[in-house]
């Protein structure tokens, strides 16, 4: 193997393991039909908010994603995990996010042993449908740049210039929480440490209802 490819192979095994945001398999993109269908818009106002998993020994970030409410409720949910079968995601954003379902994909990622930081702020509807617009636009995002696609979209919102891009979910939560107007709580569960648990729980428990 020449000595670029290991170096690239080291860099992005080192993003990885800094980041915390691992790739996971990806879920087929869903149609248009099927996104219209599950189509959900929140009564309450235009915000955003940012999702952070925290290892609750570490303090270091696990992923990040953004929930944005404007036309649409929608997940933006870079090479995440999260997987349902009443929610259709198309590259990277989850559709259909009813209060059912953020509970179902806050509770799939806490466990033992991460914690969910979400942070919420007031958006105008422009800013709201700014937010849509680039989150749906984005495209698939490959493992360990969850965080820094994040903060590449937030930078591009009016009023959120001053996001730096990074590659650390921590780091951007702590970016988030300096602006006027969030809303920070922190979501813990001491369920099993296998996210998958979770996940197939949260599902059976969508498909229940």
């Amino acid at each position: 193997m020449q000595f670029g490819n290991v170096v690239r192979l080291f860099l992005c095994g080192l993003l990885l393991v800094l980041a915390g945001c691992a790739s996971s398999p990806q879920k087929p993109n869903a149609d248009a039909a099927t996104l219209a269908q599950a189509a959900y818009r929140d009564p309450g106002a235009p915000s955003m908010m940012l999702i952070t998993m925290v290892n609750n020994r570490t303090g270091k970030g696990g992923h990040t994603s953004l929930m944005v409410n404007a036309s649409q409720r929608v997940i933006f949910d870079p090479a995440g995990s999260f997987k349902a079968d009443v929610v259709p995601e198309y590259n990277d954003v989850l559709y259909g996010i009813t209060p059912a379902v953020f509970k179902a994909y806050r509770g799939s990622h806490a466990r033992e042993t991460f914690h969910v930081v979400t942070q919420e702020v007031a958006l105008t509807p422009a800013q709201a449908e700014r937010a849509f617009q680039l989150v749906t636009s984005n495209g698939r995002v490959p493992g360990a740049y969850c965080a820094n696609a994040t903060s590449g979209i937030m930078a591009q919102i009016p009023g959120f210039e001053s996001i730096d891009r990074t590659f650390f979910p921590v780091r951007l939560q702590e970016q988030f929480g300096t602006l006027p107007g969030v809303i920070t709580q922190r979501y813990y569960e001491n369920d099993s440490e296998d996210l998958q648990v979770g996940i197939a729980a949260n599902n059976a428990q969508l498909n229940a209802q």
